[in-house]
């Protein structure tokens, strides 16, 4: 079958029945794996940083980096917030590249992006492989790796804006539940893989020498931490060519020929890495005296307008017409209303599931006499890092049904409600692991709060995105599903940052005391929006 469809019109239930459903269905299914490894090889920097900042502690001549201190090693608390620094960085080139994402498919057709997206994620996979063989690889190295690593955030905004034109507007919820969700699951799997697969030395000699590190019983045993990244390689290669061979493009986007969609598909992205690179640098750059908090939200405010501009100013004119149109979202309000409350959805999975590998061993891992931070407690976090992730992920399509069912705004409202207090609770118990001796006695009610509050990420996800798909119209919904999805993607920058600094000040309580007040506007608003009895629009 060609890769571009002649016609399409899924809200014709004869043509649905008879042709669309079919073609829907494979496009779906196939969008999937894709993403899945999206979402694995942008998060997989938690982990990387965790297992860095591990082998570090066991051998300080093992990545001893001196990265912007003039020249010296890092003292523990130090390295332990520079570690973050990864997966912000991924972070924040992610939720830039979806600013990208969020206009390519219109402009270089969903088959296209999504099979160079997958492609292109060999780059930083492989990369992140060989850096690791070596423990004597610059910190800069890593940041540049982690930023390329947001070419898998971006792939998000474009394939839900993709397959929400597959399928008719009453099946939203649950399409998009399942592409999200079973996306989002490669946050998990990733979780769940890499502890496993850095045990032995699954590339023979290709893979490089282990490194010794101290387990959690104080034996001695080896590492392969480049491992990884080198297991994405070959399974990224195998994705990226079904979607090249079975999905499709649409007939109304517009994309050309093969080559000239590929040509507009890279373009697009060098000027999106260009944004993101802006974001890093300013990141990375010392601000003198600058609030730090204040710096990281401002860094946003450059990063999401410089890539906006380099969009409308630097692409041809046929590209440049195209994007004017689509700008078009900007000026409606709730484009801006929903991308405040999907931020307190996703923005919140994707930010937890980049920093709760380092939370768990920074809190929890070791103990403390007064304001000592002494030896390791000995708990393992591989065991329960990946839970987390799972069920916020596999319990996304509920949330989509559910909104199906009993209408969006009234999913998002309950399930914020429950999302505050959850955060409040985990709060709390982090705050008494902080001040013990012995942390682990709070780390099982920490542990199942955090999991109920990915839970409730998951179903907001579903249900905020249904909302989406009720408010706005076929020729904006794409835009705008992207969009949205691109600010809320800066949860993974925002949250680890957050961390970060609370960790410094040993206060990271504070961070979901924050967290918590942000959500309790989000309830209000969406009460006001679209929940209360007179509400502007019921969804």
């Amino acid at each position: 079958m060609a890769s571009s469809l002649k016609h399409w019109d899924v809200e014709d239930k004869a043509f649905w029945e008879s042709t669309g459903k079919k073609i829907a269905n494979r496009n779906l299914w196939i969008s999937i794996p894709n993403l899945f490894l999206g979402f694995a090889v942008w998060i997989y920097w938690g982990m990387v940083a965790k297992y860095i900042q591990q082998l570090h502690f066991h051998d300080p001549d093992l990545f001893n980096f001196t990265f912007m201190n003039d020249g010296k090693p890092y003292d523990e608390s130090a390295y332990r917030a520079l570690m973050f620094m990864l997966p912000a960085v991924a972070g924040l080139s992610g939720a830039t590249m979806r600013v990208a994402h969020s206009f390519m498919v219109s402009i270089s057709g969903g088959r296209n992006v999504k099979f160079m997206t997958t492609l292109l994620l060999i780059i930083p996979a492989l990369g992140a492989g060989i850096a690791l063989q070596s423990s004597d690889t610059p910190f800069w190295m890593f940041v540049i790796l982690a930023t390329l690593s947001g070419i898998g955030g971006g792939a998000f905004a474009s394939s839900m804006s993709n397959i929400s034109f597959f399928f008719p507007k009453r099946m939203q919820g649950l399409a998009l539940g399942l592409n999200a969700g079973i996306g989002n699951l490669g946050v998990s799997a990733m979780q769940f893989l890499i502890p496993w697969i850095i045990t032995f030395g699954a590339f023979g000699g290709l893979g490089g020498e282990p490194y010794d590190y101290m387990q959690s019983d104080g034996s001695i045993g080896q590492m392969w931490i480049q491992n990884a990244g080198l297991v994405w390689v070959p399974i990224l290669a195998a994705t990226s060519l079904l979607a090249f061979l079975f999905m499709h493009n649409l007939p109304f986007h517009k994309c050309g020929p093969t080559p000239v969609a590929v040509g507009k598909y890279l373009w697009l992205s060098v000027l999106a890495l260009v944004g993101a690179a802006a974001g890093v640098v300013l990141l990375l750059i010392p601000w003198g005296d600058f609030p730090k908090l204040l710096k990281t939200v401002l860094i946003v405010l450059v990063a999401v307008p410089v890539t906006l501009a380099l969009m409308r100013f630097l692409t041809p004119k046929e590209t440049k017409d195209n994007l004017k149109g689509q700008f078009g979202i900007f000026k409606m309000k709730h484009n801006w209303v929903m991308t405040y409350l999907y931020t307190m959805t996703f923005g919140s999975f994707i930010g937890y599931a980049s920093a709760f590998p380092k939370l768990i061993d920074d809190v929890f891992g070791v103990y403390r006499v007064g304001e000592h931070v002494g030896e390791p407690t000995g708990m393992s976090s591989a065991a329960f890092i990946w839970i987390g992730a799972g069920v916020g992920a596999l319990i996304r399509p509920v949330g989509g049904w559910l909104a199906d069912k009993f209408g969006g705004a009234r999913v998002t409202q309950w399930d914020t409600i429950v999302m505050i207090a959850a955060t409040v609770g985990a709060g709390y118990y982090v705050s008494l692991a902080m001040k013990s001796e012995e942390p682990q006695q709070f780390f099982v009610p920490f542990l199942l709060l955090f999991i109920l509050l990915f839970a409730t990420t998951g179903i907001g996800n579903g249900s905020t995105f249904r909302m989406i798909g009720v408010i706005f119209t076929k020729d904006v919904r794409g835009p705008v599903l992207g969009f949205t999805s691109a600010i809320a993607a800066y949860g993974a920058y925002l949250i680890p940052m957050f961390f970060a600094e609370q960790i410094k000040a040993d206060t990271p309580q504070y961070a979901l005391y924050g967290f918590a007040f942000y959500y309790a506007t989000c309830l209000i608003m969406n009460w006001w929006f679209y929940a209360r009895k007179n509400a502007e629009i019921k969804c």
